[in-house]
């Protein structure tokens, strides 16, 4: 199956190179936005295009989830030309919605194992507190100045990581403090950084019920996600 797929392919691009002329050596003075010509007719050009840019971003797809390439290409090589399919396009979405939804399932199972793991093996090392709530925290540096409250607005520096190491924030590369209120952010921030006198630092291992929960956050945070934040708190600022 994988070399008939070959073999299809190969016969588009071989038709379509037929039809095609070399490319034009580029002028150094021409504008930069001058689109390329590579064939004779702006319907082939613009058709190679649109293969090049559409096939471009499904060999990302591909990858990121691992398909088999000479599978897929089998098949869109046989609705492109007209070719009996394996399945119908209906049954192949819904295929695919399961498929996707089982992947969904596993990573998650995956995700909350990882992270209980983590936890518990984090909660036995040395300086690591938990709270009643299930936050840990580390002390990195004791301040000596006043602690918020739960409505109080505050100024940090912050860098927030995955388990793995991943990091996802930093006011540190934005090169500003963070200024927020306490009732409005997470659980485990809330929390945490009433635990901490001004000028003080700490780090927090915060589980996914004091985090971004079951959804995650803007396609950086994964469901169920423990997150780890190392906190510098400059001051209370009401």
């Amino acid at each position: 199956m994988r070399n008939r797929a070959i073999i299809l392919c190969a016969a588009l691009l071989a038709s379509a190179v037929a039809f095609a002329k070399p490319a034009a050596k580029k002028d150094k003075k021409a504008k930069q936005a001058e689109p390329e010509v590579v064939f004779t007719t702006k319907t082939d050009t613009a058709s190679y295009a649109m293969g090049v840019a559409i096939g471009s971003q499904m060999l990302e797809n591909l990858e990121k989830g691992n398909y088999n390439k000479g599978v897929y290409a089998k098949a869109f090589c046989d609705v492109i030309f007209g070719n009996p399919t394996l399945m119908s396009a209906d049954s192949a979405t819904r295929y695919m919605q399961h498929y996707v939804k089982e992947l969904q399932e596993e990573a998650i199972k995956k995700s909350k194992e990882e992270s209980a793991q983590f936890l518990e093996a984090n909660a036995k090392r040395e300086g690591v507190k938990t709270t009643e709530s299930g936050l840990q925290y580390q002390v990195v540096k004791m301040g000596e100045g006043k602690k918020p409250t739960a409505n109080s607005k505050v100024t940090v520096n912050y860098e927030g990581f995955l388990v793995d190491g991943t990091k996802f924030d930093s006011s540190i590369d934005r090169g500003e403090p963070a200024s927020f209120g306490l009732n409005g952010v997470i659980k485990g921030w809330t929390e945490g950084l009433q635990l901490m006198p001004e000028g003080s630092k700490f780090t927090f291992y915060i589980p996914y019920q004091l985090g971004y929960g079951e959804r995650g956050a803007g396609g950086v945070i994964p469901p169920y996600a423990t997150l780890i934040f190392e906190v510098e708190l400059i001051s209370v600022d009401n």
